[in-house]
């Protein structure tokens, strides 16, 4: 098999998980890189765990991040269906053919009867296995017994005693003891496969040759290589990749912070920064850099620069990274991404977006190599969008304290009237000159009209901030500010 076909194959039970994400990621860089194809497949046979609407939300997801499949579904291609739900009818016939060559059989032992076996095989400090009752029965007996109506499951017959050899392209070839495994259910009593023989038949049906996933699937691969071999496949090529641990080095959970992707871009990260953090998890191609464009990493995504030692989960690492990506994006890109943001503070309205959205646009400009988030965004651009009603307490006491505050503020209020084109030279010549006529430093004016028209300590440059806002508006937030510093001291 010389085409690279991998695939990523999520379970539709929730949001696309981070972990998940970088799973998706890796395949996706890996076939990009051979010119390769990648395989999209929803492993939706657990029906008891699935929920409503995950399927979309994963495709979304997946979409938003930029990555697109080669099949799969919304598209189709020659291998489907796409959805293992719709392949139940080859699942059966393969176990059936196993059952047909003497290589699986009908186990009809009910699950009191297990439990029993459990609990005696605990009692003696055994670790639990199937006892074998059903392995020899005659398969004409099986199928009269399921013919009346009895419910049976499929067991693939393992060798008691040998070792299983899994040759994995990342941690090199690992060893299992068969006597750590029982007769694995291949096919449930109600129909459904089995994880591992679904996923066994798809891979070889659907032609993948590279099986790329999670660190914790390898224990799976023992199972999965025994199948292969019973049911006379081609062997795919495994690489399991570090799982992502919290930075206590414990399993990732809620408590960690964000762990799907919807949540970070709920947050206000950006899809192409949650790109390059979560390959930078686990991949490095060496050197220092650490911003990558997707096409970057796809020419230089290799598996043996895969590390085997587990990622750290680090929002800090993240965050900066967003940052980087807030500051050197195309503004135009930065600005669509914002709005929504803008939106759901009620900063503007649908309306507003549209016809301002060359004033929003500046405001994006001035202020993103501020923040790290576009909800720190929002959260930093009120001020233009909305009227000023209160002051930082803080600066309050620092800065509308003083005497001079309010002689001072008039005077601005005087020179910023006298300006008749309102843009950054001309307001801070403007300014520039008061503070030469007055003997002052230039905090001492600066300080106190950036309170005045932000309502905040800090800002962006105040002759940024002074040309956005316009002149009236200015002008009446100095007003207001000197009638509140007078109240004040009266």
């Amino acid at each position: 098999m010389n085409t690279v076909r991998v695939r990523f194959a999520p379970s539709p039970t929730g949001y696309l998980h981070i972990g998940g994400a970088r799973t998706a990621l890796f395949n996706w860089f890996f076939a990009r890189q051979c010119q390769g194809q990648f395989v999209l497949r929803i492993e939706d046979t657990d029906t008891q765990r699935l929920k409503k609407d995950s399927v979309s939300q994963i495709l979304a997801s997946l979409k938003w991040l930029g990555i697109d499949w080669d099949e799969g579904p919304e598209i189709g291609g020659p291998c489907g269906p796409y959805y293992q739900s719709e392949r139940l009818d080859l699942y059966r016939r393969e176990a059936q053919r196993l059952v047909e060559e003497g290589k699986a059989y009908y186990c009809f032992c009910t699950t009191t009867e297990l439990e029993h076996v459990r609990e005696r095989q605990r009692q003696a400090g055994e670790a639990f296995r199937y006892n074998g009752k059903c392995r020899d029965l005659p398969l004409s007996i099986a199928q009269k017994r399921i013919e009346a109506g009895e419910k049976a499951v499929i067991r693939l017959q393992i060798p008691d005693s040998g070792q299983v050899k899994v040759r994995d392209l990342v941690h090199g070839e690992v060893n299992f003891s068969l006597d750590q495994f029982d007769d694995l259910v291949i096919l449930k009593s109600n129909g459904m496969p089995a994880y591992n023989f679904a996923c066994v038949i798809d891979d070889h049906a659907m032609s993948i040759s590279h099986v790329i996933r999670a660190e914790e699937h390898l224990s799976n691969t023992p199972k999965q290589v025994l199948l292969y071999e019973a049911l006379g496949y081609e062997t795919v090529q495994f690489a399991h990749v570090a799982m992502i641990l919290a930075p206590d080095r414990s399993k990732l959970s809620k408590r960690h912070g964000a762990t799907s992707v919807e949540e970070f871009r709920e947050q206000g990260f950006l899809a192409p920064a949650i790109v390059n953090y979560l390959t930078l998890l686990g991949w490095s191609p060496g050197g220092e850099q650490e911003i990558f464009t997707p096409k970057e990493t796809m020419e230089k995504f290799r598996l043996d620069k895969v590390s085997k030692n587990a990622a750290i989960y680090d929002t800090k690492k993240l965050t900066w990274i967003n940052g980087q990506y807030l500051s050197s994006m195309n503004l135009d890109d930065i600005t669509h991404e914002a709005i929504p943001f803008f939106l759901r503070k009620g900063l503007i309205t649908e309306e507003q977006a549209v016809e301002q959205y060359n004033v929003i646009r500046a405001v994006v400009g001035v202020m993103r190599d501020r923040v790290k988030t576009l909800v720190e965004l929002a959260e930093s651009v009120d001020y233009y969008f909305g009227d000023v009603t209160e002051y930082d307490e803080k600066g309050q006491r620092k800065y509308f304290s003083s005497p001079e505050v309010e002689k001072l503020l008039c005077k601005a209020l005087e020179r910023l009237e006298q300006i008749e084109i309102f843009d950054v030279m001309h307001t801070e010549a403007a300014y520039k000159q008061l503070v030469e006529e007055l003997g002052i430093k230039s905090g001492e004016i600066i300080h106190p009209t950036r309170l005045a028209l932000t309502g905040r300590t800090v800002s962006p440059g105040l002759f940024d901030v002074m040309p956005l806002l316009g002149k009236d508006c200015c002008l009446l937030r100095l007003k207001r500010a000197i009638s509140f510093v007078g109240k004040q001291a009266r």
